[in-house]
Order: C-alpha cells, then sequence, then structure tokens
C-alpha cells in the first residue's frame, strides 16, 4: 500500500533531513521532486497543485527557518498537509447505525468487490459492535450474485444473516422484502447489495435512486477499485451527482503501489473514505484514519493499527498461558511456533514492516539478505518436525537431532541451528526481564540480540492490550526490530 509513493517520499526526506539548515532554494527544489512524486502515485493535478501551494507557504515561513531541525520541520509539514488532503483528523469515518434497523446501501460498478465489501462490513460489525445484521442481494442480473451473498453471509458468524432468495423478483420488492424483514426480526442493520454495471448508465443510476427512496438509507457507500486510480475518483463523482453517498470503501489498496486514488478521492468528492480493503478474506478490511495513512506514506509506520490486529489475533487463553510462563522466564520452542503462526495471521513479514517506522529501509534490508514470509513457514516447518520433548527442552538437540529435524522439514542443518540460537537469545531476554533490574538486562539482551534501544523504547510508549507487555508483541515476541524471527542478528 503506497510502496512507491512512501519511496519517492523517503528519498526526498533523507536529503532534506541530512542536512544543518534549509534555504528556499532547498525547499523549493525538495517539493518540485514532490509535486512529480504525486503526479506518478496518479493523484489528480488539482490536489497536487493546491497540495504544494498550501505545504510551500508553510515551508518557506519562519516555521521552518526558525526550526532547530528544518528538515524534520518540513516533514512535519507534508505530513499534516496529507492528513489535510485525507480529510483530517476529525473526518467522521464511522458508520451511522445507531437507530435500528438501519440500512446501508452499497454502490458502485461491477467488479469493484460490492459483495465481498458487503460481507466485510457484516462481519466488521457483528464482532466489534455486536450488531445483528441482514444481508440482501439486489442483483438480479449477475449470475449466482445472490447465491454468493448468501455463502458470505454464512462465513461471517452467527449474527449475520441473508435474505431468503425468491426468484424473479424486481430489486425494488426485494429492498421493500428486506426492509420488512429487518424490522420484524429484530435486526440492527441491513445492508443492501445493489446491482453494478461495467459503466455508469441511467438505468443503474435510476434504479439505485428508487431502492434509496425506498430503503431510505442512513449509510450510502461507494464501493471504488483503488487500482483503477482516477477513474475511480470519476466513478465516485458522477455517482455522487445522481446519488447522495455518505462515504466511500476504497478496494484492493494491497495490490495499489501508488495509492493516487485515496489521495485524490477525498479533496475531488468532498466524502470521507471510511475503509480500504485488503486481500480477498473476510477480516480484509480497514478502517480508514487519515493519521495512521498519512504517516504510513511518509515511513512513520502505523503503530497503533499494528497493535489493534494483534489484539484481534490474540487468543486470551493462550496468552493468560504464556504471560504465567514469561513470570517463570520459561520460552520454548512450541512458544515460538505460536509466535510464528500469529506474526503469519497479521500479514507476514512484509504486512508487519509495512505498520513499523522506518519501514522502507526494513524492506530493503529483508530484500537485500533475501528475507520473505516464507522464513516463518520455514522455522514453523523446523519446530513442527520436532519431538514434543525436543520442543520443550531445545537442550536435547544434539548434531544426529539435528539432522533429522532438517531432513523431516526440507531445510538445512543451518537453518536449524540459526532457528535454535534465535530461540535462545529470546529465550535468554525474557529470563533477563524477570530478574532484578529487568529492564536494564533486558536492554542488554536485545543489545546482543541486535536490537537497539529506539527498538524496545518505540513498543514500550504504546498502550497495549492485556497480554502484551512493554516491549513486546502478544505473548512476549520481543519487540519488532533485531529479535524478528528471520531478522535476528545484526547483519553480518
Amino acid at each position: 500500500m503506497f510502496d512507491a509513493l512512501s519511496d519517492r517520499l523517503g528519498g526526498i526526506f533523507d536529503g532534506l533531513t541530512g542536512r544543518g539548515a534549509l534555504s528556499e532554494k532547498d525547499v523549493n527544489a525538495a517539493l518540485r521532486e514532490i509535486r512529480v512524486a504525486l503526479l506518478e502515485a496518479d493523484v489528480a493535478l488539482p490536489v497536487v497543485k493546491d497540495f504544494i501551494d498550501s505545504v510551500r507557504t508553510r515551508a518557506v515561513g519562519e516555521e521552518v527557518v526558525r526550526s532547530v531541525k528544518p528538515g524534520q520541520q518540513v516533514v512535519k509539514i507534508v505530513y499534516d498537509g496529507l492528513v489535510e488532503m485525507l480529510g483530517g483528523t476529525e473526518a467522521e469515518t464511522g458508520l451511522r447505525v445507531d437507530n435500528p434497523p438501519a440500512t446501508i446501501m452499497m454502490a458502485g460498478l461491477q467488479g469493484s468487490g460490492k459483495t465481498t465489501t458487503t460481507a466485510k462490513i457484516a462481519k466488521r460489525l457483528s464482532e466489534k459492535q455486536r450488531k445483528r445484521v441482514l444481508l440482501a442481494s439486489l442483483d438480479v442480473r449477475r449470475p449466482a450474485a445472490m447465491q454468493q451473498l448468501a455463502i458470505l453471509a454464512d462465513q461471517c458468524g452467527e449474527n449475520v444473516s441473508s435474505l431468503p432468495i425468491i426468484e424473479g423478483q424486481l430489486p425494488a420488492d426485494i429492498a421493500r422484502r428486506a426492509v420488512q424483514a429487518a424490522k420484524i426480526g429484530g435486526y440492527d442493520v441491513l445492508i443492501l447489495d445493489t446491482a453494478g454495471r461495467t459503466t455508469i448508465d441511467e438505468q443503474m443510476m435510476s434504479e439505485a435512486a428508487e431502492i434509496a427512496s425506498i430503503a431510505k438509507p442512513s449509510e450510502t457507500l461507494l464501493v471504488a477499485d483503488a487500482l483503477t486510480g482516477q477513474d475511480a475518483v470519476e466513478t465516485a463523482r458522477r455517482f455522487h451527482e445522481r446519488l447522495p453517498l455518505t462515504g466511500l470503501v476504497l478496494t484492493r489498496m494491497d495490490g495499489d503501489g501508488r495509492g493516487g486514488a485515496a489521495l485524490s478521492m477525498r479533496a475531488v468528492t468532498g466524502l470521507p473514505i471510511k475503509f480500504l480493503g485488503v486481500g480477498e478474506k473476510l477480516d480484509g478490511l480497514d478502517a480508514f484514519d487519515a493519521g495512521r495513512v498519512a504517516g504510513r506514506i511518509l515511513g512513520q509506520g502505523d503503530i497503533v493499527s499494528l497493535v489493534e490486529k494483534a489484539s484481534e489475533q490474540m487468543d486470551a487463553e493462550k496468552a493468560e498461558r504464556m504471560a504465567a510462563k514469561l513470570k517463570k522466564g520459561e520460552f520454548d520452542l512450541e512458544d515460538m511456533a505460536d509466535q510464528l503462526r500469529q506474526m503469519q495471521r497479521m500479514g507476514g513479514l512484509g504486512g508487519i514492516m509495512g505498520m513499523m517506522p522506518g519501514a522502507r529501509k526494513a524492506k530493503e534490508a529483508m530484500a537485500s539478505a533475501n528475507l520473505d514470509d516464507n522464513v516463518l513457514k520455514r522455522q514453523e516447518a523446523i519446530i513442527l518436525s520436532m519431538t514434543k520433548q525436543e520442543r520443550r527442552k531445545p537442550a536435547v538437540l544434539n548434531a544426529s537431532r539435528r539432522k533429522r529435524i532438517a531432513a523431516g522439514s526440507g531445510t538445512s542443518v543451518q537453518e536449524v541451528n540459526k532457528l535454535l540460537k534465535m530461540h535462545q537469545q529470546m529465550a535468554g531476554m525474557m529470563k533477563k526481564m524477570r530478574t532484578k533490574g529487568g529492564m536494564k538486562a533486558m536492554m542488554g539482551a536485545a543489545s546482543q540480540a541486535g536490537m537497539s534501544p529506539a527498538d524496545l523504547a518505540r513498543m514500550g510508549g504504546q498502550q497495549l492490550p492485556p497480554g502484551m507487555g512493554s516491549g513486546s508483541l502478544p505473548g512476549g515476541l520481543p519487540g519488532l526490530g533485531g529479535g524478528l524471527p528471520g531478522l535476528g542478528g545484526k547483519k553480518k
């Protein structure tokens, strides 16, 4: 997400922050590069012009000249400009679903991911807000569209249901039946998945307007494919002219390295972006937050989202057991395997690194060391090739056992040794934490593992959910710096 733009801007700011003082000429040169980077990211030209003018006014003024660190002050000004472009920190990005049965109407072109997004929103409402949700497909043209939504509803859990299918009904009649069923069934939210077309036409817009008049939705969301760039922005503008929209959902954001649609949408349409769709799984929906997105674009990471993802994947029972073990200074290979699985559920090394401060440099380091998400799978395979006794007491792993484990996991003895060394370092850190003067001892252990004090401090200041200790991810995985499996130790 935003990888290409983040890389370009990161290179520009590296040149600025390395200088002691900045002249107006330096700032203007940087702004020219930022302008080109935004245009290459497919941001709309009027939006780029307004953004550059706004940043220039502040960046060449007294605010930067008198700053102790002018380069970093320019970065802060650009960050503030991006937040404003994306809608500001006060933008209303939540869904208005407080008066049951609240109706959400989904609109968009065919192929934009409307049906999958409908199910994702339903799952989110049922799990995070404990809402009972009814889904109704009004798409009578696309083959099996109604059946698809019914299957997805079943996958969302017991609090999500789909309206029974009656063949031959028109969209307006289905909408009336859905509204009545939501009232009678005591549902909190009704989501209407409308039909799309490959292009905007009069018939589709008239049908959408009729459905809106019947259902009187509290939210009308346009689902747009981020990969279509400025076409998505134009689609949003034309829909909004005919159908009063309340928000936008951008899908396939994980495949969009440019991000021009997200950066242009708010400025062009004036509508808030409510969600970003990432991946095909039903939990692949992120609430939009301008500050967090701007931070990721500028390589400052998104620790809050990382902690949220970690807490969502956390098994409370396992976390309590892990906490009890850590209090005794115990951390065996079964615990390490649990951490590896959890990291894979959180998006793997790439997904986690994308939310860490300095993500660009971390990804470069991963690429140069030929590290990818398969590292986690190989390490888990090594642990699974061990017996229960070996996982709980790694000290018994002699040379012959290590050869057997390497053969069983399809890896090399060197990889087995590397994993065991990493586990030893992590287990040592856990023991240090429970001794007298634990934090000081932990810092020393972290240094031996290749972690800087900044790696620990970065996590230490966060308000973490229960079961997540200071300086650790769920269950006590040390930091996310040099102690991350597959990135352990200093680069040789």
